[in-house]
């Protein structure tokens, strides 16, 4: 009894180890047992797959050109706008204050002048007198130039206030600008994203122009995409381009690559470019930074025989390059057929001839050599077409 349960455990521990041999290959089964799958009718892309992030392609931050207090906002975040409407106001009383005081300086300026021109008239008159007298001796010469030296300091009197009249209008002018800017009207119709001031806070505008809110176009979207230097190559301007969002894998957005910018960035020592395509957005279903997985499509093929990528083999030895398919004909027998490939990724390959529609194939494990006859050695990978 001790003899048979030691024999029992030592079975077992052989079969732990791999040493028993499994009842298949006790059978005769081969050892290596691999997938098929059938030739099929579909489609193929060959793209390139990069990250991105969805931007208005149109937006403007509005900004206060004056200083002040906040004085209301009539908008909020989601507002659709109209190119023109007012948006904010900055409290009005101090810049109403010059505007004011510029106008009574420019009246009292204009006032002297009309006293000065006016008396210009008299020395005028007075002046042609002395004129007359003179050559008489019925004047003195020492009245003659009093009149003369008058009349020319009236007229300079009268340049001076001129000028000082058109640097108060300019004042006038700038004041009454900077009374206009203390209403924030929208520069371009579009929705209101972000508030960046609240009511009743004072804004500084004497170095740079304090951002209020942003006004943004959402009909058409902008992907912003980081491509890796090594698939840049691959890309060229006008090509088509696609993009589903975490919230809607299913739907797809199409639009045409428009531009790769030159300067990369760097990310963890990673080089990425930027590649921006625009998207119509009018069903406004995407939203500023959307990510979004994006697709450039390089080459695709519809309606063509299609196997798994992993069925193919490419030989490396006698005939290198050759890329061949394992099919299990009806009778279960296994035959190489060469094989030629079109369009292919990383999952599915267009096959062009050498295999019919039904027809199944062997899609072995990744790194299994190939068993035959033949003493070509096949490795399993993706051909580089």
């Amino acid at each position: 009894m001790r003899q048979q349960s030691i024999g029992v455990i030592v079975v077992l521990m052989l079969a732990t180890a791999g040493i028993v041999a499994p009842p298949s290959l006790a059978a005769g089964e081969p050892a290596a047992r691999h997938d098929t799958a059938p030739v099929v009718r579909g489609n193929v892309e060959d793209v390139v797959t990069a990250l991105g992030s969805l931007q208005p392609s149109q937006y403007v931050d509005v900004g206060v050109q004056v200083s002040g207090q906040l004085q209301a906002i009539h908008v909020a975040i989601g507002d659709r706008v109209m190119q023109g409407q007012l948006v904010a106001e900055i409290e009005p009383t101090l810049y109403q204050a010059r505007v004011t005081a510029d106008r009574a300086a420019l009246e009292n300026l204009e006032a002297q002048l009309r006293l000065k021109t006016a008396g210009r008239h008299l020395l005028d008159r007075q002046l042609e007198r002395q004129k007359e007298m003179l050559p008489a001796r019925a004047t003195s010469q020492e009245a003659y130039d009093a009149a003369v030296t008058a009349l020319e300091q009236n007229s300079a009197e009268v340049s001076a206030l001129e000028a000082q009249i058109r640097q108060t209008r300019a004042n006038l002018g700038a004041d009454e600008a900077s009374l206009q800017y203390t209403l924030i009207h929208a520069p371009m119709a579009g929705t209101v994203v972000s508030l960046t001031a609240r009511q009743g806070q004072t804004l500084n505008a004497t170095q740079t122009a304090p951002v209020i809110l942003r006004i943004a176009n959402l009909d058409t979207m902008t992907v912003w995409t980081q491509v890796s230097e090594a698939d840049i190559p691959k890309l060229t301007e006008g090509m088509d381009a696609y993009f589903t969002t975490l919230g809607r894998p299913n739907r797809r957005w199409s639009g045409t690559l428009r531009q790769i910018l030159p300067t990369p960035e760097i990310v963890n020592n990673v080089v990425l470019y930027n590649a921006l395509f625009d998207v119509d957005n009018r069903d406004k279903a995407l939203l500023p930074s959307m990510s979004a997985q994006v697709f450039f499509r390089i080459r695709q093929a519809q309606d063509v025989l299609v196997v798994p990528a992993a069925a193919l083999r490419i030989s490396d030895g006698p005939g290198a390059g050759d890329v061949t398919l394992e099919v299990v004909q009806p009778d279960g027998k296994r035959v190489l057929r060469h094989v030629e490939v079109g369009v292919s990724n990383r999952v599915t390959a267009e096959i062009k001839s050498g295999v019919a529609p039904g027809e199944r194939v062997i899609v072995p494990d990744a790194g299994t050599s190939v068993p035959g006859d033949s003493a070509t050695t096949f490795r399993f990978k993706w051909p580089r077409l």
